[in-house]
């Protein structure tokens, strides 16, 4: 399948002002971004969902263990390198996004459990039983952090699912 990778100046009117934000944001267009320019509202849609995500309860290493937890689920090919980029820029501790990577037990048991619950959470569609449920509440979240999420679920969906069709090229930024 054939997507253009669009620029502020390419773009439909409604996705230039998103694509100039996202240069002032990151200092260039994410292909993603640019692929996502073809239908402005789900580019709005995807950044917004992104943006209210990382307002969320969960601090740093939290959002990475669900976004990469998802991408990784999903076998996405450009957010599992974005994500381990963005973590760094973020600060998380390498020890945990190469736990993430390479699918071995994350340094702590709340980590871990966050880790397992997202990956319960997509993959049955959000029919967690009653043993799922308590763990997760066992380690200190609640039912805010379950529905963050599937916040987090809705934002990756939009992205992995994107990337998968059009094959989104991996930007240089993030190999």
């Amino acid at each position: 399948m054939s997507f253009t990778l669009h620029t502020p100046e390419t773009a439909p009117q409604a996705a230039q002002d998103e694509l100039k934000n996202s240069i002032e944001s990151f200092g260039w267009v994410p292909n993603l971004h640019a692929v996502l320019a073809e239908a402005p509202p789900v580019l709005a849609a995807y950044k917004n969902l992104h943006s209210y995500f990382q307002q969320s309860s969960f601090d740093a290493d939290e959002l990475t263990v669900v976004w990469q937890s998802i991408n990784l689920e999903n076998k996405c090919h450009y957010c599992i390198p974005a994500h381990t980029t963005i973590a760094g820029m973020m600060e998380v501790d390498n020890a945990l996004i190469n736990a993430l990577i390479e699918n071995k037990v994350l340094p702590t048991e709340k980590l871990e459990v966050l880790k397992t619950t997202t990956q319960a959470i997509l993959n049955q569609r959000g029919d967690l039983n009653d043993e799922q449920i308590a763990r997760f509440k066992a380690v200190g979240y609640d039912n805010q952090q379950l529905l963050e999420i599937i916040l987090g679920i809705a934002q990756k969906t939009i992205s992995n699912y994107t990337n998968k069709l059009a094959n989104t090229p991996l930007d240089d930024q993030f190999k």
